[in-house]
């Protein structure tokens, strides 16, 4: 059992969650608010939450697996907030603020998964 508090990987996608929630969700459209809000809010904090789960797991492969979930989370967020900055939402340089965290929280998550599927 592993503490999801100590990895750099958690906080990271904590902290990706975080700013999500207040620097891009706000800036879309009422109309948006049971569509690209929802789907954004759950694939983002589903990052941090199957870490959180993964941790939980006994072995390395299964914590691989709840990784990939996240990595899967992460490439939809990814997506999410691209056609929310190709629809006119946010401004650019927010997207790609936004964009390069979910770059390193999903490099750090392929990194980790390596790792365990490496290690004897």
């Amino acid at each position: 059992m592993r503490d999801y508090k100590k990895l750099d990987v958690w906080l990271k996608a904590h902290l990706l969650t975080k700013r999500v929630y207040t620097e891009i969700i706000p800036l879309l459209p009422v109309e948006e608010r049971f569509a690209l809000s929802s789907q954004l809010r759950r694939s983002t904090y589903s990052i941090p939450l199957n870490i959180v789960e993964g941790c939980g797991k006994n072995t390395n492969k299964d914590f691989a697996h709840y990784l990939d979930n996240a990595l899967g989370s992460a490439h939809e967020v990814e997506y999410t907030c691209y056609l929310i900055f190709d629809l006119g939402y946010v401004p650019k340089n927010k997207y790609d603020n936004i964009n390069q965290e979910i770059n390193e929280v999903k490099a750090m998550l392929i990194a980790f998964i390596k790792f365990l599927r490496n290690e004897k």
